[in-house]
This record gives C-alpha cells, sequence and structure tokens, in this order.
C-alpha cells in the first residue's frame, strides 16, 4: 500500500548551534590549505562528517594527531578544558566551535562548583557533550543517567543545601523531568537554572514530533545513531504513542516495505540533519496526496560565528544559511 500523506514537522532539522558550527568549518576549509582539523565530530550526523571529509577535513580524537601549526575546529559540543588547553599549544589556530548553550552549561557547572555543589548532571555516559561538561569540574559533577545513578548521587551529597541540578542540552524532556523531580523532591533547595539547561530547539523538535505522532501511522527520524537529540526523538515518537518507529541516516537506509500499510507517516530531522536529505526521504516516499507541514513554533535564533573567525568572514554571516555554504563549497571542489 503506497504511502498516501506525509505529515513534515516544523521546525526540524539544523538548529542555530548546528547552523554556526557547520557554517565555521566550511569558512575554514576556505581560508586555510588543506588539510584542516577538527577535533570529534563537528556535529552528530554522519552524512555531513561525510561531506567535510570530501573536502579534506581530518576528524581526530586526539589532539596530538594535530601537527603544530595546523588549522583546527573544536566540535559543537564542547571540550574539557585541558583539551582547549592542549588545542591551543603548538602555534595552532584553534576555532572553538562549541554551542552557546553549551557553554551556558560550562559556566554554571563551574560557577556551582567553585561554591561548594555537588553537582548533579543528567547525561549520557560517553557523549561528546557529557564528557566535556563533567571535565569542567570533576570532583564536583555526579553523572546520572537511570534512576539507579540518581539514587547513589543522592547518597553522596554531603550538604542538602548545597545541591545544582544541569543536564545535557540534547535530552528528551520526558529524560529529565522524572529525574529533576525527584531531585526536587529530596532536597528543597535545589538549585537549578532560571531557563533548564535542555536545548530550546531540542525542545521544538520534540513538540513538533508529538504533534504529528499522534496522526501517523508511522514515523521517520532522520538523523545518525550517535546524535543524542536524533534518538530523543524516536523515544518521543513511541512515547507518544506510535508503534512503527524508524531511525535512519537517509533515504538510502529506508526500507519502505517497513511502512506496509501506513498510509499516513510522519518525517522530522535530528538538530543536525541536512535538509536535502529530508526532502529525498519525502521523495522516495512519494505520499500520493502530498506533504502537510505541521507548525508548532518559529525559530529565528541566530549563533554569531566564534570570535576567532569574525574578522575572516563576511558581514553577512546571519543571512547565509549552513546548507548554502556547505553547497557552495561543495561545487566549488568539483
Amino acid at each position: 500500500m503506497p504511502v498516501r500523506k506525509v505529515l513534515l514537522a516544523e521546525p526540524r532539522g539544523f538548529c542555530a548551534g548546528v547552523e554556526m558550527a557547520i557554517k565555521a568549518l566550511a569558512w575554514m576549509v576556505r581560508l586555510f590549505p588543506a588539510p584542516v582539523y577538527c577535533f570529534h565530530e563537528i556535529v552528530h550526523n554522519r552524512l555531513i562528517v561525510e561531506r567535510f571529509e570530501d573536502l579534506g577535513v581530518i576528524f581526530v580524537d586526539d589532539i596530538d594527531d594535530v601537527p603544530p601549526g595546523a588549522p583546527l575546529m573544536l566540535s559543537a559540543h564542547g571540550s574539557a578544558p585541558q583539551i582547549v588547553a592542549a588545542a591551543q599549544s603548538k602555534e595552532r589556530f584553534v576555532v572553538n566551535a562549541v554551542c552557546p548553550l553549551v557553554t551556558k552549561v560550562h559556566h554554571e557547572a563551574r560557577v556551582r562548583a567553585e561554591k561548594g555543589y555537588t553537582i548533579l548532571y543528567v547525561g549520557h555516559a560517553g557523549h561528546d557533550e557529557a564528557v566535556g561538561t563533567l571535565a569542567v569540574a570533576p570532583d564536583a559533577i555526579r553523572l546520572v543517567e537511570h534512576d539507579t545513578d540518581l539514587h547513589r548521587a543522592l547518597a553522596s551529597v554531603d550538604d542538602p543545601e548545597k545541591v545544582a541540578l544541569l543536564a545535557q542540552t540534547t535530552l528528551a524532556l520526558h529524560d529529565w523531568e522524572g529525574l529533576a523531580t525527584e531531585a526536587r523532591d529530596r532536597f528543597p533547595h535545589l538549585w537549578t537554572a532560571t531557563r533548564n539547561d535542555l536545548c530550546f530547539a531540542t525542545t521544538n523538535r520534540q513538540s513538533a514530533l508529538s504533534a504529528i505522532a499522534v496522526q501517523a501511522d508511522a514515523v521517520v527520524v532522520i538523523g545518525s545513531a550517535n546524535s543524542s537529540n536524533t534518538i530523543a526523538l524516536a523515544k518521543v515518537a513511541t512515547a507518544a504513542g506510535c508503534v512503527n518507529v524508524l531511525r535512519i541516516d537517509g533515504p538510502a537506509e529506508l526500507d519502505l516495505t517497513a511502512l506496509d500499510g501506513a498510509s499516513v507517516v510522519g518525517v522530522t530531522a535530528g538538530a543536525s540533519a541536512p535538509e536535502d536529505v529530508v526532502q529525498a526521504v519525502i521523495a522516495k516516499l512519494a505520499p500520493t496526496d502530498g506533504v502537510e507541514l505541521v507548525h508548532v513554533t518559529d525559530e529565528d535564533e541566530y549563533f554569531p560565528p566564534p570570535r576567532e573567525l569574525r574578522e575572516l568572514i563576511p558581514a553577512d554571516d546571519r543571512t547565509i544559511s549552513a546548507a548554502e555554504v556547505l553547497a557552495d563549497l561543495v561545487r566549488a571542489s568539483e
């Protein structure tokens, strides 16, 4: 049975932090002779990483693999203080493309630790963002991934009036709320940021998906398996009651037989998934009655380029999208 209609989530795809990071790395490819290095994946999207690799970018997991004097970018997920220091040694030109929202969490962790707080950090073990944040105040932060972690962390608190709660920005809201509620119940004086740490773009994408998941026979979430916000979207669709949820990198992974019997298919994309891939997936779905946009909110957030690049790139950066910059760079290399 063919797909009759696609419900397309809005917003979806690139967030402001991803826009900033992709444009920054693209500018570096233009400004410096190859190779340009990047510590960890610039964003957690396999197709984006492969496009940059085709342009001569070398992704490394060890700063020592970057030659002295080489141009180096630090990924959008944020890096440990010691990594930043090591990157800036040996006369390298270093651009830190950390998302400002992650920088905010690092600042909160540093300040609370200096004030003697025990910090409960809700996040995923091994995720680049969590690794970087934990390294900001390793003696004060306790990683909380599951209920059992929370119970262990709560038992290690020395001063119940000095407990803070922080979170990985890309979490699903339901991954955070239950743990936050339990921590608040245990510690009435619990410190949290005035505005919670969850990325507004991640939350917006989850809200848009919730609106379509209840109407769809199946949901396709576009994004890579190591993308925390993409996996969170798949969880949101399942929690909304959709029993057929597919997570794919792109159209090549879309098995149409897995959608047999699905008349209405919801489509969304994680915050690091490119829009051209979304459109390619929709083309493969080939809905007979077309695409219905399900709009939840507008996003007009803009993050300026990393300060190290601001005097080297065009002043109209805000008017140019990451997709345009990357596409122009790919065409120029052909």
